[in-house]
């Protein structure tokens, strides 16, 4: 019994360590599809973790989430991406953002270092099994928030939303692993939606002004109210 859970705890290590790896990738990659590559493989390495931390806790709400997340995240969401924003976008070979590589890298590094300084005032209620998660999660959250601010683009903005949103299940599956079903299923579904509304919006956006800036955004709305 003791190795099986030594075993699950050095695996879910690995999967927490692939993710934060899929997120520096994500801050650094100056490519649509790159992003889109790092997004789910940080997603499956979520499903992963989530999956362990089911059997090793015995707590099915969490193989629920693991099922759920699996076929939401890897495969729904980029798909719908795919159908919704133009496939010009997803050829465009630089993304453009405030800062370049090495700056974003730097930066991601340091997000990391406080996540795990701050993850020491928050002792994991699952145990010594998820105790990765929750740096790691806070690491993953932090940098998607960095993304979030220098990208430039509606697409790579929504794919650092989703970021926020992994880094954030991965923390909440070390400090909340009990949280009710319902909760934690409710992420993918409002992830979905967003998909679906920003994927419409880029375009449209693409069609009537010619870019998928932000910016762009405020000349689309000042069209409509003409």
């Amino acid at each position: 019994m003791a190795n099986s859970y030594a075993l699950l705890t050095s695996l879910n290590g690995l999967a927490a360590g692939l993710f934060l790896m899929s997120s520096f990738g994500l801050a650094a990659t100056r490519q649509m599809q790159g992003c889109q590559r790092f997004y789910i493989t940080e997603s499956i390495c979520l499903v992963v973790s989530a999956l362990l931390l089911g059997i090793g806790l015995h707590a099915p709400d969490l193989l629920a989430v693991a099922a759920l997340d699996a076929i939401m995240k890897p495969i729904v969401i980029p798909y719908l991406l795919k159908r919704t924003v133009p496939e010009e976008i997803f050829r465009r070979r630089e993304i453009d953002q405030v800062l370049n590589i090495p700056s974003s890298l730097l930066i991601a590094l340091a997000l990391t270092l406080l996540a795990f300084y701050l993850s020491g005032f928050l002792p994991p209620a699952a145990g010594s099994i998820a105790a990765i998660n929750l740096p790691v999660g806070l690491a993953g959250l932090f940098i998607g928030v960095y993304t979030l601010t220098v990208r430039r683009e509606a697409v790579p903005q929504l794919i650092g939303i989703f970021g926020i949103e992994n880094g954030a299940l991965l923390c909440g599956f070390a400090i909340a692993p009990t949280l009710p079903l319902v909760i934690e299923m409710a992420f993918p579904f409002d992830m979905l939606i967003i998909a679906l509304v920003i994927g419409i919006l880029t375009r449209i956006t693409q069609e009537r002004v010619g870019t998928t800036e932000v910016g762009a955004f405020a000349a689309l709305k000042e069209g409509a109210s003409k």
